[in-house]
């Protein structure tokens, strides 16, 4: 089955165990939640080919798009240095309403934001940097 990326969400959550998530801001676009591991090469010179077992994966940063919005800078701008729950939450019954029905993705980091570049006719956008200090878990709802 097939799901369209609308009802896709940036989710802050509560410092407790287990976190309580709530919808942080609508966005436009979201990354990779995943990667493939490194891979380490384990070849012998007894080998013909070579031969890999996998390493860490490295997800790098995630940067999420969303239109500036000077309140929602202002509550982004004052999420920076802390290490924070987040989750994408995919799924929910209106903009105001996510469910995480099609899955979440759970993760703790530190959020930075900065305000993009724009051209002619453009509208403002900034993107959300989070660069994760955990895995990211997923659950299917």
């Amino acid at each position: 089955m097939a799901i369209s990326t609308i009802y896709t969400f940036l989710m802050k959550g509560t410092s407790a165990t287990p976190p309580v998530y709530s919808k942080l801001i609508c966005i436009s676009e979201f990354p990779e939640l995943g990667a493939a591991p490194e891979q380490i090469d384990v070849t012998t010179l007894c080998d013909t080919m070579r031969h890999y077992i996998p390493g860490v994966q490295d997800t790098g940063s995630l940067q999420f798009k969303a239109f500036y919005d000077p309140a929602a800078y202002t509550t982004l701008k004052a999420l920076a240095g802390a290490d924070t729950p987040y989750a994408v939450y995919f799924g929910g019954t209106s903009a105001d309403a996510p469910t995480g029905s099609n899955g979440k993705f759970s993760f703790k980091g530190d959020l930075r934001v900065s305000v993009d570049g724009g051209g002619v006719n453009d509208p403002v956008t900034m993107t959300i940097t989070i660069f994760p200090s955990t895995d990211i878990t997923f659950a299917a709802s």
